[in-house]
């Protein structure tokens, strides 16, 4: 069951959608099938590994080491592909590494070895301290995801092969920007890496392949296999895997008619396209590391997981940044942080005492709880600190403004390169140095505290930029609400952090007041409760179809929260499950806008005044309206901000905004909320799902109701989806536990 259907929820309007083709056999659910939002961020870029020696490098995990290794095979398999006039058979010509990582699954699959003894290897070499990371700062609020600038002529090539295989020509800007030079020449040698292009489905790549080929094409092609293979592992990434279990992408082959789903693993493995690992599995008997040579070492449980290198990479450099940050904490005199801890009381004590002794702390709560890390960042600035608080949303950095006081004018310059400058940015921003206390010379942020907000929202690779980016010595603290939604791109961080206890976990003790935040603070405990509401603060109102769920939304945000409540319809926010659907949030936009804001929709289906949703990049939404359009593109405010969009960018990129999905809301707060529940959406509702949508509303919230009991059983019955990920045995490789904080009164 999933948190919030994404492929409904996030999907572009522009995928492509050749025709409706089955592929060769039997079709059936993907294992992977996407859970929240689109994987976001650029990966974090890995750089080669060399060995050295000292102490500190010999205290590197073997999992480090093997993943360096891999990386130095994967070099040697880009450039023997690049030399090699035909195709590679699937694992003929490996050497080395990766030769011996191959065998070791093929042992595994046949039944030859067990698992431990097919991938004991010889003591790694150590490896040596990276090199600063290559960073690539971007515009906060500039357009992405746009295809690269490519020539007129390699575009009609491309187009050539499209409409010569039946695919809709229109893909051609996209496809010769994914595959790069010789795009139609890489069409017509395999066309299944169509499915490069996003929003690209099997079936529809198996059409254009029997479009192409002819006789040739079956379902047990090695190509077929291959591209079957990296797209599973795609689709994982967009619900939010790291990595996928063995058996799970070969059940998942099996699914898409792959005969062979071993060989189809093998041959994307020795083509480098995908990584193998195998992490030891936590259980009763294997707690305490096992000495070397022990016997018991043979049997110890480990997982054999594939993954894309681009997130391997990316997780593997944040935990070493974590760990780097838990080891560089400077030796201060503790007198000033005491005397800070003695001025404040409770869990903000509590959390202030734990910050001055640990490199990373983990703090927990909800929205009212945000009081505490602005409490901790103004006494660490009151020490002569540089501290600062990245929310992950505009309207987040407006609220932690208010709580420290300072004022705020979202449209306005940020202070760059002044340590005395204002504390709350955006994690956007940070990056990108727009925001913030800009980068010292060696490309560290120019800080010593980091409180990171909203932090469930992390996904692995922006993560893992923050990571790279603190000096040592600065100190890190992670607050956010762990029972809100998880991040939209791959990764579960926040809560693998948790889960781990590899820093100091606060908890807060501020409860959120009045009569939603007592009816939320239910749902996260898995009750729903009946709540008094004198002032109106929470109305249920029942329907018995969608289309009566879409008349009295509108009535709702249009006439009687306005009339009765006294919050207007621009501060109001409707949140519904998915996008599509009769009450989805497309049918709603409609709806609202003829009510709202009626007009031709000139320009894409827009007019001035059009409430809007920008995506600068996947997974990111930033609220915002329409301005103009003239030639130059759409014109919107986001945030106080200017942001021109390009034409030819606009349906990929910009949504009316009326109606969000949770996970666009995630990160906002409005007066009044809106949550849609028509019937065909009972399926899809979890707890963290309603747990976010029923968060978003301050002073009101409405719920339009037509899901019956589904609702109950959702908040007590229906957790957030699992997520596989490798952070928390990286990280128990490198940190250890630390001792718990003593609590406070």
């Amino acid at each position: 069951m999933s948190t919030e259907p994404e492929t409904t929820e996030d999907a572009e309007p522009g995928a492509p959608g050749a025709g409706a083709g089955a592929a060769d056999g039997p079709q059936t659910a993907d294992v992977t099938a996407p859970e929240g939002g689109d994987a976001g961020a650029e990966a974090t870029e890995g750089t080669e590994a060399t060995a050295a020696e000292g102490s500190e490098a010999a205290k590197l995990s073997e999992a480090a080491a093997e993943l360096a290794a891999q990386r130095l095979e994967r070099e040697r398999i880009e450039r023997r592909k690049a030399e090699k006039q035909g195709p590679v058979q699937a694992g003929t010509k490996l050497s080395g590494k990766a030769a011996d990582l191959l065998a070791a699954v093929r042992a595994v699959e046949s039944g030859e070895k067990p698992v431990a003894k097919a991938f004991r290897e010889p003591e790694p070499a150590p490896r040596g301290a990276a090199p600063e990371p290559v960073r690539r700062p971007q515009p906060v609020l500039a357009p992405a995801g746009a295809p690269s600038a490519v020539a007129p002529e390699a575009v009609e090539t491309v187009r050539a092969v499209l409409t010569e295989g039946g695919a809709p020509h229109a893909l051609a800007p996209q496809v010769a920007a994914a595959l790069g030079e010789g795009a139609d020449d890489q069409l017509r040698e395999d066309p299944w890496q169509l499915l490069r292009v996003p929003g690209g489905r099997p079936e529809q790549a198996d059409q254009f392949a029997r479009a192409l080929l002819g006789a040739e094409c079956g379902p047990d092609d090695e190509r077929r296999g291959r591209a079957l293979t990296v797209w599973l592992l795609e689709q994982a990434a967009i619900a939010g895997h790291t990595a996928l279990d063995a058996s799970a992408l070969a059940a998942a082959l099996t699914q898409r008619s792959v005969p062979d789903p071993d060989a189809a693993v093998q041959s994307t493995l020795a083509e480098g396209e995908a990584l193998v690992f195998q992490d030891a599995l936590d259980t009763p008997d294997a707690v305490a590391p096992v000495p070397e040579g022990d016997e018991e070492a043979e049997e110890r449980p480990v997982r054999v997981l594939v993954g894309l290198e681009r997130y391997a990479l990316a997780e593997e450099s944040l935990a070493d940044g974590l760990a780097r940050v838990v080891n560089s904490l400077p030796k201060e005199d503790a007198t000033d942080w005491a005397s800070a801890a003695a001025s404040a009381s409770g869990s903000t004590a509590e959390l202030i005492r734990a910050v001055a002794g640990h490199g990373i702390v983990l703090h927990t709560g909800g929205e009212a709880s945000r009081a505490e890390p602005a409490a901790l960042v103004a006494a660490a600035r009151g020490l002569g600190l540089r501290a600062y608080a990245a929310a992950h949303t505009p309207d987040g950095r407006r609220r932690f403004a208010a709580l420290l006081g300072t004022t705020e004018n979202a449209g306005a310059p940020r202070d760059i390169g002044d340590d005395h400058g204002r504390p709350e940015v955006t994690v956007a921003g940070l990056l990108s140095g727009t925001e913030g206390p800009g980068r010292d010379p060696e490309g560290a942020f120019a800080l010593d505290l980091l409180v990171v907000l909203d932090a469930p929202q992390l996904d692995v690779e922006t993560a893992a930029m923050l990571a790279e980016s603190l000096p040592d010595g600065a100190r890190l603290v992670l607050s956010g609400d762990p029972g809100v939604l998880w991040s939209a791109g791959p990764g579960r961080v926040f809560a693998d952090l948790l889960a781990a206890r590899v820093c100091p976990q606060v908890a807060s003790r501020t409860p959120d007041p009045g009569p939603i935040g007592e009816l939320v603070s239910g749902i996260g405990i898995g009750e729903l409760n009946q709540v008094e509401a004198p002032g109106k603060e929470v109305v249920i109102v029942p329907v018995r179809d969608a289309g009566e769920a879409v008349h009295r939304t509108v009535q709702l945000v249009a006439d009687s929260v306005p009339r009765a409540i006294g919050i207007p319809a621009e501060q109001t926010q409707v949140i519904t499950p998915g996008h599509g659907g009769a009450a989805g949030t497309r049918a709603l936009n409609t709806a609202l806008k003829e009510r709202l804001n009626p007009g031709p929709g000139r320009f894409g289906g827009f007019d001035p005044g059009d409430r809007i949703a920008y995506s600068p990049e996947p997974g990111r939404t930033v609220p915002g309206h329409v301005v103009k359009a003239d030639s130059d593109g759409l014109h919107l405010e986001c945030a106080g901000a200017p942001v021109v969009v390009p034409q030819e960018r606009v349906e990929q990129s910009v949504r009316h905004g009326w109606a969000l999905t949770a996970h666009q809301a995630v990160g906002l707060r409005l007066p009044a909320a809106v949550v849609v529940l028509p019937g065909d959406a009972a399926q899809a509702l979890t707890r963290p799902w309603i747990y976010t949508a029923f968060g978003r509303a301050e002073r009101h919230l409405s719920v339009v109701h037509g899901v019956d009991q589904a609702l109950a059983r959702a908040v007590a019955e229906v957790p957030q989806k699992p997520r596989t990920t490798r952070l928390p045995a990286l990280l128990k490789a490198q940190v250890p536990v630390p001792a718990p904080v003593p609590a406070t009164g």
